[in-house]
């Protein structure tokens, strides 16, 4: 890739904490990445759209909720039906072990839960980008 790797952050549904996100944007920019950064409290719409508009590789979910079962899944859709196909999205948060085989079926490429090195998710970004 002749041009920095392009990660978009993103707090999908009604978390109000977004500590775990901050701290992965800012391993993402110490390795060299460009980080996007969507805030609180964004839609499943909203977090596609933003996307695309800035032309990222990579989504990168941080969820709290418990609604991940429902708003992941639902992002990945939202881009089959834009046609978008080359941008890997992954996720992380709170997510019981049981729910990540279904989040993968779903289309999420990984998940990473709380107590994840960041530099595992900085290799697995590098290792699996669809472009």
């Amino acid at each position: 890739m002749d041009r920095p790797i392009r990660v978009l952050v993103a707090k999908p549904g009604l978390d109000g904490h977004d500590r775990g996100a901050k701290v992965i944007a800012r391993a993402l920019r110490d390795a060299s990445m460009e980080v996007i950064y969507t805030g609180l409290r964004q839609t499943p719409e909203q977090i596609v759209a933003a996307a695309i508009q800035e032309d990222v590789d990579v989504v990168a979910m941080s969820i709290l909720s418990g609604a991940h079962n429902h708003l992941f899944p639902k992002v990945v859709k939202l881009f089959k039906e834009e046609g978008v196909e080359d941008v890997l999205v992954i996720g992380g948060g709170v997510i019981p072990d049981d729910d990540i085989p279904g989040l993968k079926e779903a289309g999420i490429a990984e998940v990473f839960t709380p107590g994840t090195p960041t530099t595992k998710t900085i290799e697995f970004i590098k290792n699996n980008l669809k472009k």
